[in-house]
């Protein structure tokens, strides 16, 4: 295979790409070409909200073609296109043949929530000192661990074991909150979201993990429940609050994650009519809400 990288102003990233995309180009991505200089800038959004900008004032994009031929004719014919001014070609240039499967395994290693209790991807050893062990691999779904949000609600689970409890996981993602809940004694576990795929993650890495839930669309929650886990994001969360509240079952709790630290009184003035919510941990910026029905 073969890169395509060209360098140009901002506002030509837009109808480059979608030339690349016209003249079949296997992949287009944009970088910053000025990353690892001091003119580097970041171009992160608030979570949930779109970024500032969709490209850099200096951009690089690179384009992936299956032969040297297919990336040196769309070099061709992009020079000739009224958008090209400003635009050069940085290089065309051989991609190295790359264990990608290896690679991205790579990124992933255990996680330990507490000190005896791990997340623990498929093709690695279980750590000597973990006791309770969830098993779980990236996927198309949310919530692999290592995000503080995550790894907050799991604590809250390994000190609050939810034993002989009804829990819901609303928003579950990989299913990794629904599987740490009925791997520290729940008696009932429902799992649900408005994604099949999130669904279909869930089931999979449950029967992986050797514990039983029950897992489906927003609908399978019925009733009220002892913990009611949501681990989404703010204006969701905010939306949400009568429906959360209302599956809280006397006595029982309801914990919330997904939220930054400044958007803690609103998510406090949402739920305030229904439950009192409180900051029981915080991590990187984010916190985690808890709250007790009387």
């Amino acid at each position: 295979m073969f890169e395509l990288r060209l360098i140009c102003p901002e506002d030509r990233v837009e109808p480059l790409s979608d030339a690349l995309e016209a003249l079949e180009a296997l992949s287009v991505s944009v970088e910053d070409a000025d990353a690892d200089t001091a003119a580097e800038r970041a171009l992160f959004g608030e979570p949930g909200l779109p970024p500032p900008a969709q490209s850099w004032s200096r951009s690089r994009v690179v384009a992936l073609f299956a032969a040297e031929a297919d990336a040196r004719e769309a070099a061709r014919l992009l020079a000739l296109q009224h958008f090209w001014d400003g635009c050069a070609i940085a290089a065309i240039a051989a991609v190295p043949e790359q264990d990608w499967v290896r690679l991205t395994q790579s990124q992933f290693e255990p996680v330990p929530i507490t000190p005896s209790f791990w997340i623990v991807p498929t093709w690695h050893e279980v750590p000597a000192q973990a006791e309770r062990v969830i098993r779980l691999d990236p996927g198309l779904a949310f919530g692999t661990g290592t995000h503080p949000t995550t790894r907050m609600c799991l604590r809250w689970l390994a000190v609050h074991p939810p034993r002989g409890q009804r829990v819901l996981d609303y928003g579950c993602g990989s299913g990794i909150l629904a599987i740490g809940a009925a791997l520290h004694g729940a008696a009932g576990v429902d799992a649900v979201d408005i994604d099949p795929a999130a669904v279909q993650a869930t089931q999979d890495n449950a029967a992986a993990n050797g514990v039983a839930l029950r897992a489906g669309l927003p609908e399978l929650a019925q009733g009220v429940y002892d913990t009611v886990l949501a681990n989404i994001l703010a204006t969701p969360l905010k939306v949400l609050a009568p429906l959360l509240a209302a599956h809280v079952a006397p006595g029982g709790a309801l914990v919330l994650a997904g939220v930054l630290e400044r958007q803690t009184d609103e998510l406090r003035q949402a739920y305030r009519s229904w439950l009192a919510l409180e900051v029981a941990d915080t991590e990187d910026g984010w916190v985690l809400l808890v709250a007790r029905r009387p």
